[in-house]
């Protein structure tokens, strides 16, 4: 039986190696269970939450300044005893009662500084509610970009281990079957030795997408906040 070269060799392990290389991970994409990875980091990340309660905090604030109004008046009362003057001549002040008015006196009065400003104040916390507003908005946008983000790399980091594993597979059978020629002489050590070397590389390989894998897997979770088991 004719020997197998090296040349054929080498070629054989390269279209071994590059077939599953040249698949898309487009179709792997699911947008849907995406959504809901996004609405899962919207009410969970903390991030979010402080912005959102900042938010809600900077209403409230507006509501406050909106009935704060009556911050500006100060009211008061004055009570002044009555007492009969010693004289019958009423313009005669009795020394022990030296007011011309007595009884409940009552006056309110005005702060101008506060009152002046309370307009300005108003507007503020209008403007301040609208910033928090966008604020959340803008980080919305971020938020669902960057779980997009962590998403897309951990689909990639999936279908990188289901090539690398597919690698192992095909280089053992390759490696398997070289080595039985290699028994029958129909192919030199070199061969086989480079059939064994191309499959310890193909599990290296293999190895180091898995744990890149878990990486892009734990980095996806940690930011919605579930398992993604638990989100279907």
């Amino acid at each position: 039986m004719k020997k197998l070269s090296t040349l054929s060799f080498f070629l054989l392990v390269f279209f071994a190696s590059t077939v599953s290389a040249q698949e898309s991970i487009i179709g792997d994409i699911n947008y849907g269970l995406l959504e809901k990875y996004i609405q899962a980091a919207k009410e969970y990340y903390p991030r979010r939450k402080i912005l959102e309660q900042k938010a809600e905090s900077i209403k409230t604030a507006k509501a406050m300044n909106a009935v704060s109004y009556l911050d500006i008046f100060t009211a008061s009362y004055f009570y002044r005893p009555s007492e009969s003057s010693s004289s019958s001549d009423p313009v005669v002040i009795n020394p022990s009662n030296p007011y011309t008015v007595n009884g409940f006196q009552y006056g309110v009065t005005l702060n101008l500084g506060n009152f002046l400003q309370k307009p300005f104040a108003g507007k503020k916390a209008k403007a301040d509610y609208k910033v928090a507003q966008f604020e959340a908005q803008e980080y919305d946008i971020t938020l669902g970009l960057e779980v997009k983000r962590r998403y897309y790399a951990y689909v990639q980091q999936l279908s990188q281990l289901k090539i690398n594993t597919q690698s192992v597979q095909d280089n053992k059978n390759v490696a398997d079957n070289l080595k039985y020629k290699f028994e029958k002489g129909e192919i030199s050590l070199d061969i086989y030795n480079q059939s064994r070397i191309n499959l310890a590389t193909a599990n290296t390989a293999k190895i180091q997408s898995e744990v890149t894998y878990l990486e892009a897997k734990d980095a996806l979770e940690a930011l919605i906040g579930k398992k993604l088991t638990d989100i279907k």
